[in-house]
């Protein structure tokens, strides 16, 4: 099977993003571009087709839309265009499975940094087989790099450098998809690698005739040297990858959404264990998807 991304198109500005930047990423990784339409018949057509053209007809020109803005934009690319006729969600999950990333568009949350997840993309996320990436309308090459000085004209700017990769690191249970996925991010951009690690102090404890204070500078040393631990086999394996380091007490997600400020994307995980309430990304995961400025890669892990 061919190496591909794919990307799920929907006719809106935050789909045809994500195709853009999903081909950015097949390029980067030297692999095809997928772009999946799903379309289904109704007993009369929805109010959003013309009414000169058939509910087929209408997904076709979505499709070729879509497909033509992005080979205008990269035209070395090989791209492939799926029209399927199947709900938004079953062919989404089918081209994950095909694919090595699924990208996805999602709408921001008005004056508010972050996605809004519809139905469709929520379930994708918490189901997806593969790394899912989420991109907003408005996304751009420029927005995966540092800001450009004056005069500098739109194709200088692939020459630019990356803006960092962020990576949520839990050191108790440290995951290898995860970790390498944001090493080889980094290293395909030649960006930089930031890790953020966050800890919670324990309450003082008593003792038959004192209170215990929690460890303070000693516990921080302690989870900088469980950080560092982690990533030394990693380091090893990617030389080329500059990594930096912040361990912080405080929430996760809050470190992350700060973090991903300037950032050109954050990669964060989801277990793929069903609890009782069934698939879900994590209250973590989710912060940062509601909150974040940049694209954001979910990485799938037992």
């Amino acid at each position: 099977m061919d190496r591909h991304v794919a990307a799920g198109i929907d006719g809106s500005p935050e789909s045809l993003a994500a195709a853009h930047w999903a081909a950015r990423e097949a390029l980067r990784r030297g692999a095809e571009l997928e772009l999946v339409h799903a379309w289904q018949l109704h007993p009369r057509p929805a109010a959003y087709v013309p009414a000169d053209m058939t509910e087929r007809g209408w997904a076709k020109h979505i499709l070729a839309e879509a497909s033509n803005s992005v080979r205008a934009a990269h035209p070395g690319l090989h791209i492939i265009d799926q029209q399927v006729k199947d709900s938004p969600v079953a062919a989404l999950l089918a081209a994950a499975e095909r694919a090595e990333l699924l990208v996805l568009g999602s709408r921001g949350l008005g004056g508010v940094a972050g996605f809004l997840l519809g139905s469709v993309s929520a379930q994708v996320v918490a189901r997806s087989p593969r790394p899912v990436v989420l991109v907003r309308a408005g996304e751009s090459s420029a927005d995966e790099h540092l800001p450009a000085p004056d005069g500098v004209s739109p194709d200088e700017i692939p020459e630019i450098p990356y803006r960092d990769v962020v990576l949520g690191l839990d050191t108790d249970r440290p995951c290898d998809e995860l970790i390498e996925f944001a090493f080889e991010a980094a290293r395909r951009c030649g960006a930089a690698l930031r890790v953020i690690h966050t800890f919670s102090t324990p309450p003082g404890y008593a003792t038959a005739d004192r209170v215990v204070p929690p460890p303070g500078p000693a516990l921080l040393a302690e989870h900088e040297h469980a950080v560092v631990a982690t990533l030394r086999p990693w380091c090893a394996k990617f030389p080329e990858v500059t990594v930096t380091e912040t361990v912080a007490e405080g929430r996760a997600a809050t470190e992350l959404t700060h973090a991903a400020t300037g950032a050109a994307l954050v990669v964060v995980g989801r277990r793929t264990r069903d609890g009782r309430l069934g698939v879900h990304t994590g209250p973590v995961t989710h912060a940062v998807l509601h909150h974040a400025g940049c694209p954001v890669a979910v990485v799938p892990h037992a």
